[in-house]
């Protein structure tokens, strides 16, 4: 069997590689194709040729070619490749050419000693040399000598067909098996060029301490959102973001027994829960491409800053804003990202790839709108509520990341600074205490950050920002001025691979002295965190988690409160 295999491969290379040697110049032929939906082949498209310009292209060259023949330049045989003038041994396909040559003996070139190589060939040359081949290795075939196929060996091949034709049958039946599945599969699926990407979040919390402790229960809150991802091209991707929920934040409560009306403690699952009955909305929906050096962000609803500004907050920070990272919406991110939301257009524009101390940098700029959608006098896409964001990056090596934010806002009478974007009555709140939040009057502000990441290891991650955030109102008394800071320290793959130990300090956006909140505190509201992710498996992860809040409401008469949460987050 051993001898048969040898000879067997001794005259294959006389069909493969005539047949590939004649294919390589044969692909310049006009040839009919089919058209490819982009559902089919993402960014191909095929144009078929039509049937009258293809007769007419062969026509025009077999008039050409049978002139060719009318000048005296039909083939012959040819026993060295030296008898070419016009190969040369730096020809890529000199070697092959000269096996089938000197080898084989069925290459024929032209009475001129020339094989013009580059040239496109017909339909006639490829049979001839074709036939050549064929008739070459019958020849040999027939010759049965004793280092080439035999008729025995035929018949050994013929006998091995037979002997094993069940298996052979059943192969083919299990291919024909998987073609008709693969076919009822790509007939029936959702799309070509759409995943689901969803993530569910199921919370146990509570929240303990004086007046706040028994102003709540124990609850067990839930937010799902189902995300299509679309790519056109595979360098885009639409979002289609589908979300429901029913968490709603706990109410913090003064000393004598009043709703302190702050953001404090809100948990990130709490924010874009919808309405809390679990009613389905579309939360996001943002297209994002590539254009030239640039990155492009367009959001028609529901966008976010932190969708396309890098806010350097590893481990802490969930793309998803949800289910993965810190608990908290003030441990998530800064809270200059909570200014302002809903649709408009951002990008991110490389500065260049420098080997200089600062590496790697970038622009970031963006322009959201939270009423683009509304056509009614002082609202729409520039005359209502909008928020400018503008950012500049920085990496030292590949252990620091540095960011600048400016942020300039404009809100009318009765919103939040920190409101995500959100139009909803009341607005949403993320973050931050009733005095840095509330705008009497319609405002604009001037918000300046810092944000900086370090990894000084791989099992160690140090992240913190700094915000300032200047208030000018439209009325009496309105200007005020607001800060927030926090420092966070995770240990990643602690205890386990993927699992996150994070812990964070902070103070929550507040606003001292302001005259229409005259008397209700002037102090820091701390905002403590710890949280623990234990990946159970690639799709599932339990987070059990601990917020201490002092100084609720400003005021450090008012009792601590303590926010207990058990999250299990799916993810698919």
């Amino acid at each position: 069997m051993s001898n048969l295999l040898w000879k067997t491969l001794m005259v294959s290379p006389a069909v493969l590689g005539a047949t590939l040697l004649v294919s390589t110049t044969a692909i310049a032929a006009p040839n009919t194709t089919t058209e490819v939906s982009p559902a089919e082949q993402p960014g191909v498209t095929q144009v078929a040729q039509q049937p009258e310009i293809l007769a007419q292209t062969t026509l025009d060259q077999i008039n050409r070619y049978s002139n060719e023949g009318n000048q005296n330049n039909s083939q012959s045989q040819v026993t060295s490749v030296s008898q070419f003038s016009d190969v040369q041994p730096t020809d890529w396909a000199f070697q092959a050419l000269q096996s089938l040559v000197e080898r084989y003996g069925c290459i024929a070139g032209y009475p001129n000693s020339t094989y013009r190589g580059n040239r496109a060939l017909t339909r006639y040359e490829f049979a001839a040399g074709l036939n050549a081949c064929l008739d070459r290795v019958n020849e040999l075939i027939a010759t049965a000598t004793a280092d080439l196929v035999t008729k025995q060996d035929l018949a050994t091949l013929q006998r091995l067909q037979e002997e094993f034709s069940a298996e052979l049958a059943t192969l083919r039946g299990r291919v024909d098996s998987l073609e008709a599945r693969t076919a009822e599969l790509e007939a029936n699926q959702f799309s070509t060029t759409t995943k689901l990407v969803g993530e569910a979040v199921f919370a146990a919390s509570d929240a303990f301490g004086g007046n706040t402790g028994d102003a709540n229960n124990t609850v067990f809150q839930d937010r799902v959102r189902l995300d299509l991802q679309t790519s056109f091209t595979g360098r885009d991707v639409l979002h289609t973001r589908l979300a429901a929920g029913n968490a709603t934040p706990f109410a913090l409560v003064d000393n004598a027994g009043n709703d302190i009306n702050t953001a404090e403690g809100t948990q990130t699952f709490q924010v874009g829960a919808g309405d809390g009955n679990n009613s389905v909305k579309i939360d996001r929906l943002t297209y994002e491409v590539p254009i030239g050096p640039a990155q492009v962000y367009l959001a028609a609803s529901g966008g976010r800053h932190s969708h396309y500004a890098a806010v350097n907050n590893p481990y802490f920070f969930d793309q998803t804003d949800g289910g993965n990272g810190a608990l908290s919406t003030l441990a998530s991110e800064s809270p200059i990202y909570r200014i302002g939301g809903g649709a408009g257009i951002a990008l991110n524009l490389p500065l260049g790839k420098g080997g200089g101390i600062l590496g790697n940098s970038s622009i970031t700029a963006g322009y959201l709108a939270s009423q683009a959608n509304n056509p009614g006098l002082n609202l729409g896409l520039t005359d209502g509520d909008y928020a400018a964001l503008g950012q500049l990056n920085f990496s030292v090596g590949d252990r620091l990341a540095l960011a600048a934010t400016y942020v300039h806002a404009y809100n009318g009478a009765g919103g939040n600074l920190f409101n995500s974007g959100s139009i909803s009555n009341p607005e949403i709140v993320a973050v931050g205490t009733q005095q840095a939040n509330t705008l009497v009057n319609a405002s604009s502000s001037n918000s300046y950050g810092v944000e900086a990441a370090f990894r000084p290891s791989d099992k160690l991650s140090i992240s913190g920002y700094v915000s300032y955030h200047d208030v000018t109102g439209f009325g009496v008394n309105d200007d005020y001025t607001a800060w927030s800071y926090g420092l966070g320290v995770a240990l990643p793959d602690f205890g386990k691979k993927g699992n996150v130990l994070g812990l964070f300090a902070g103070a929550e956006p507040y606003s001292r002295n302001r005259a229409v909140f005259a008397g209700t505190g002037n102090d820091v509201p701390y905002h403590f965190e710890g949280f623990y992710k234990y990946r159970v498996s690639d799709n599932v992860s339990i987070t059990p988690g601990v917020i201490w809040l002092t100084s609720p409401g400003q005021n450090s008469a008012n009792d601590d409160a303590i926010i207990g949460t058990l999250r299990t987050t799916f993810t698919f």
